[in-house]
């Protein structure tokens, strides 16, 4: 049955349509991560699909009996109430369930994640404010659960923690994230709102990149061909045939239509051209620190004998639970804050720009250009004047976006806004809280490639694990009880180190050599030998069906006549899933031999 149907969607807020004729249907046992650029239109239609917001036009179907909850992109600034009484208020009310069955949800709810539970919504951190509002929306038991950006101000423990719960749950979801770590493991399907439409891929992320990048390559051919048909008939139109006129007149009206389809085609937004301003090189030492420590005036114990050295180019990584105080570890290395104890060394030549992550720096009654440049057309950037409007064009602000209040921008928006001020100053040392929240997949990818390639020296704070594992080169983890360690690498190398130290020492342990002659290989039997042949065969007609499947569901034409064979589609894809991955693991198997 389908948890939700969205049938010839339509949404215009002047310019180009939002969403565009589209359509959607959500099965049981799917987990449905929708794409797309910042300000695509995610948001809008995950409001829509949570009846927050109607379209223009177009038909939402929720079908009786179903609930859903939705955990919002923004943390509200104020929201009376203990932690206890808002995850109390997301619980239905018409359920089975007893007074002492929904208490033991809320209490397990708020011990699992982590929340105090007497303490009020205002008083928490970024981080447990949005933990409270998952809660809260998980104590409604939902038949179909709508997150946007789940992972936004969490820690790795809670991210971990989500997965493994919404997994061990099998709650259907539809999600939007950034996260692409959170994203590969948790979903089956995969849409992407491009220009208005959607298109749907019923595969892993990996294998949708692939896919889209074939995709792209095909358009942009039949874009070409196009351009130049349209070229070739208006030279013609130019030369003012006078012979045959009928077939003329035929002929002009097509291209009349040809010119009409050019003029309405809407070309991808392209990626962002990003560069980071570069200071003087710092000296070889950046900064050293030896026994460092530092408590709060209540007692509390942020970290002790802490030592460190960070020399120039040294990219860095930052891990820990939110409120362990990993930005007051990184205000201590930039001199902003004094250790209670031990010694600090800070090297010379130090140009420092530091990436907030609360984005104060953005003043909302401002316009984007203004918020960048003051009262100035111009901004400097490595040491060369650029117009405003035309750097801001290089961060994927078209000019009308640029000249409107910064209070209409996107989370993401507001996050590459941030990226092109910071990055306008000349810096050695760049310093990032938790740059990658709200960032499209696109602009993450620019953002790491000048990150890598970047010589200064660089500080990360982030609960990102594929950005850290792209990026740094060694990590900080906040063990707890005041200690932190350095590993090299990014988060899977620590992770993969926590886990050898995990199993037990053998070095000191000699085995008896076995008595029993090692066993030769099993040799293959006919019908093994023969299902090597034929499996290739079988993985590339399922996976040319499910892209000829694919393409049948991205086809409004499809949603017609209702959504039945719509859905009659979705579960042949399922089954093409499975049996492609039984396939695939067959055949590796017996490849193996």
């Amino acid at each position: 049955m389908a948890l939700l149907s969205l049938l010839d969607i339509c949404v215009n807020f002047g310019g180009p349509a939002v969403l565009d004729h589209l359509n959607l249907q959500i099965e049981e046992g799917e987990r449905v991560c929708l794409l797309g650029r910042n300000g695509a239109g995610k948001t809008t239609l995950m409001r829509i699909a949570a009846g927050e917001m109607q379209p223009d036009s177009g038909t939402v179907t929720h079908p009786s009996g179903i609930t859903q909850a939705r955990l919002t992109q923004e943390i509200p600034d104020d929201l009376p109430g203990t932690v206890r009484s808002i995850v109390e208020s997301g619980l239905r009310h018409d359920g089975p369930e007893e007074d002492w069955e929904r208490d033991v949800l809320v209490d397990d709810l708020i011990e699992r994640l982590g929340l105090p539970a007497d303490r009020t919504f205002n008083e928490l951190s970024g981080g447990l404010k949005r933990r409270c509002l998952l809660a809260k929306a998980l104590a409604a038991k939902p038949d179909l659960l709508l997150l946007d950006e789940p992972t936004n101000h969490m820690d790795l423990e809670s991210i971990l923690w989500m997965e493994e719960f919404l997994l061990a749950e099998k709650i259907p979801l539809l999600f939007v994230t950034h996260d692409r770590a959170f994203l590969r493991r948790m979903a089956n399907r995969i849409i992407e709102l491009d220009r208005g439409k959607l298109t749907s891929w019923s595969c892993d992320y990996d294998t949708y990149l692939i896919r889209k990048e074939e995709l792209f390559v095909a358009e942009e051919r039949q874009r070409a061909a196009f351009d130049k048909k349209l070229a070739q008939e208006e030279a013609w139109s130019r030369r003012s045939p006078g012979a045959r006129r009928t077939k003329s007149n035929a002929r002009m009206e097509a291209l009349k239509i040809m010119r009409t389809e050019r003029q309405e085609m809407r070309t991808a937004t392209g990626a962002a051209k990003m560069e980071i301003s570069s200071a003087d090189r710092s000296g070889e030492r950046v900064v050293e620190t030896e026994n460092l420590n530092f408590t709060y005036p209540n007692g509390t114990t942020i970290f002790q004998q802490f030592n460190l050295r960070l020399n120039r180019g040294d990219k860095v990584g930052l891990i820990g639970p939110n409120g362990v105080g990993k930005t007051t570890l990184v205000k201590i290395l930039l001199g902003q804050l004094t250790p209670t104890s031990g010694q600090i060394k800070f090297g010379t030549k130090l140009e420092v720009v530091y990436f907030d992550q609360m984005r104060d720096l953005i003043n909302d009654e401002l316009t984007v250009a203004e918020n960048l440049a003051g009262d100035s057309d111009k901004v400097e950037v490595q040491g060369r004047s650029r117009h405003v409007i035309s750097y801001l064009q290089d961060f994927l602000f078209e000019p009308t976006r640029a000249r409107s209040k910064a209070k209409v921008l996107s989370g993401g928006e507001r996050n590459r806004l941030l990226l092109a001020r910071l990055f306008t100053k000349p810096a050695n040392v760049l310093v990032l809280d938790e740059p990658t929240n709200d960032l499209d997949a696109e602009t993450l990818d620019v953002l790491e490639d000048i990150l890598v390639e970047y010589k200064g020296t660089l500080i990360i704070v982030s609960h990102d694990r594929d950005f850290l594992d792209n990026v740094v080169t060694s990590t900080l983890v906040f063990e707890g009880n005041g200690i932190i360690s350095e590993h090299v690498g990014g988060y899977s190398d620590w992770r993969r180190e926590v886990e050898r130290n995990k199993r037990p020492a053998l070095a000191n342990k000699t085995n008896p050599p076995s008595s029993e002659p090692t066993k030769k290989p099993a040799k293959m039997n006919n019908k093994e030998r023969q299902d090597l042949v034929d499996l290739p065969v079988k993985i590339a007609k399922l996976e040319e069906e499910q892209s000829d499947l694919t393409a049948q569901l991205a086809d409004p034409e499809l949603y017609k006549d209702g959504p039945l064979k719509a859905s009659q589609i979705q579960k042949r894809l399922q089954e093409i899933e499975s049996q492609h991955s039984q396939a695939l693991s067959r055949w590796l198997e017996l490849d193996s031999k």
